[in-house]
């Protein structure tokens, strides 16, 4: 088992592979099986590296700026709680809300499930309203 500050470093090396979009990176921080949670997203299905690969590619055609800031980051054995934001401009159709150059910045929680080193699961959220009224996708 990875001590907190082993595992606090391995999320930190997460956050940076997204931002920097280095793929390849994830290989070492992600279970092969990795599987991804979310009811935000629902029709996003990940159960496994390849996919979470493949979410993060369509993510970043959708708001290809976007960036994940890691504010707090608690550990507790193999489980990691997470609070950080997501900011990004819509430059690309998401679902049935087509792109509207406008940007979005807000905070999602997130529990991680840590195996072999690795992240093997995580459940995470945020509040799609927020995020649909920044875009100009709903008033309010």
């Amino acid at each position: 088992m990875l001590t907190p500050g082993e595992t606090k470093d391995l999320m930190r090396r997460f956050e940076s592979a997204m931002n920097e979009r280095r793929l390849d990176d994830l290989d070492a921080l992600l279970a092969p099986d990795v599987v991804r949670h979310c009811e935000a997203t629902p029709a996003m299905e990940v159960t496994n590296l390849d996919q979470f690969k493949d979410f993060l590619r369509f993510d970043a055609t959708v708001f290809p700026d976007n960036k994940q800031t890691f504010e707090h980051i608690v550990v507790d054995g193999d489980m990691v709680g997470l609070w950080a934001t997501y900011e990004g401009t819509q430059d690309g159709d998401f679902g049935p809300f087509p792109a509207t150059g406008k940007y979005a910045k807000f905070s999602f929680g997130a529990v991680f499930r840590m195996a072999e080193g690795k992240i093997a699961e995580w459940w995470i959220t945020w509040d799609n309203m927020t995020v649909l009224r920044q875009l100009g996708h709903l008033q309010g």
